[in-house]
């Protein structure tokens, strides 16, 4: 075990102790444990919501895990058929750090768990930790929503944001590569982005936003003034309220005795997601359906 990993003075215990075992954690059914893992046998999270880490920050938790070592362990999920290799659910950073340190191994919670867990997760912690750019942070919720099939209203519940401000931030992944990376950056406000999202032509106003120093006000105007996407009035004036959507999926989710998710597209289209344990509740489905 790394005397890195233990800071100096539990690398003193340890030369005492010998070998420290597990910490174990019972959680229901499942057996959750912590323990060092070597950072060969990890890899990073490709639906991770962070994108970017500043080397500056990077380079200044790296210097305090050299002095007292990793204080918080990250999260890992167990590969797939690779019982040696891991995959960071949370920590990314801290793992970054770790590696910077020059360090061999971490400590880690290993808990087995589905892509959709491990993307709430990733997601919560961030957000909660307010460790996200507005591109990542709505691009995190817009993947929750495209791969794990969550409404507008499931993210509301499990970030604890309204519905519009989710629904007005996702609006900004619309927009132009260049215009993302300025957000990215730093360059213009997610209020100015999510105000320029609407135009024809948001690569322009953005660049005015930066040279001429506009205000979301001063933006507002400069969109009224130019034309706006075809569809975003129709979208926004059409699209369902989340109190209705909730009646539809439970009325619809009590007649087949399942979950019904009700997913809104733009122009006024969207899909019925019908859920099923099992074969037997498939084949139920079928018969209910070509009944109709």
């Amino acid at each position: 075990m790394s005397s890195k990993f233990l800071g100096k003075g539990l690398a003193e215990l340890h030369q005492e102790m010998g070998q420290i075992p597990d910490i174990s954690v019972l959680t229901g059914l499942e057996r959750v444990v912590v323990k060092p893992i070597p950072l060969f046998q990890i890899s990073v999270n490709p639906d991770q919501p962070r994108k970017q880490f500043k080397e500056q920050e990077l380079q200044e938790l790296s210097e305090s895990i050299k002095e007292k070592g990793v204080l918080v362990p990250i999260i890992l999920r167990t590969v797939q058929n690779k019982p040696y290799l891991y995959e960071i659910v949370a920590g990314e950073r801290r793992y970054r750090a770790a590696k910077l340190a020059g360090l061999s191994e971490i400590p880690a919670l290993v808990k087995t768990m589905t892509n959709q867990n491990a993307m709430e997760i990733a997601l919560i912690e961030n957000v909660q930790r307010e460790n996200l750019n507005p591109i990542e942070e709505a691009e995190g919720y817009e993947n929750l929503m495209k791969k794990c099939e969550y409404t507008m209203t499931d993210v509301s519940k499990l970030i604890g944001k309204s519905e519009s401000y989710i629904r007005n931030l996702i609006r900004i992944t619309a927009l132009p590569e260049s215009v993302k990376e300025m957000v990215r950056e730093g360059k213009i406000s997610a209020s100015h982005a999510r105000t320029i999202a609407v135009s024809d032509n948001p690569e322009k106003l953005a660049q005015d936003i930066i040279n001429q120093g506009l205000s979301v006000a001063d933006t507002q105007k400069q969109v009224k003034k130019t034309e706006r996407k075809r569809n975003s009035r129709s979208f926004n004036a059409n699209s369902l309220d989340s109190a209705y959507v909730a009646k539809i999926e439970s009325k619809l989710g009590k007649k087949f005795g399942t979950i019904v998710k009700l997913r809104e597209k733009r122009g006024g289209a969207g899909d019925f997601i019908i859920s099923f344990a099992n074969r037997i509740q498939m084949e139920d489905l079928i018969n209910q359906l070509s009944e109709q």
